[in-house]
């Protein structure tokens, strides 16, 4: 019996990466693509005072996860990217 958190993350070699994303549809992993990068932008403004802009910026990131995280949840719900998740 094994601890999850316990386990070393092991990096995975491009051919397994390619042969599994070869298996997903690509309207899947782009939805990926652009919930990570959504999440990465949310995390950039963090902090009690942002400006005008930052606001905007901070807005429209969140809009970009949200559409991204509906096309994952729809496919599978435990797909969708947190802004403040590691992943």
């Amino acid at each position: 019996m094994t601890a999850s958190h316990l386990l070393v993350p092991v990096p995975i070699p491009d051919r397994v990466a390619a042969l599994i994303g070869s298996c997903i549809p690509p309207y899947i992993l782009q939805a990926e693509f652009d919930a990570d990068c959504a999440a990465r932008e949310v995390r950039r403004f963090r902090g009690p005072r942002l400006g005008v802009e930052d606001q905007a910026d901070r807005e429209q990131a969140l809009s970009e996860l949200a559409r991204a995280n509906k096309v994952l949840a729809a496919h599978h719900p435990q797909l969708a990217v947190l802004p403040g998740s590691p992943f």
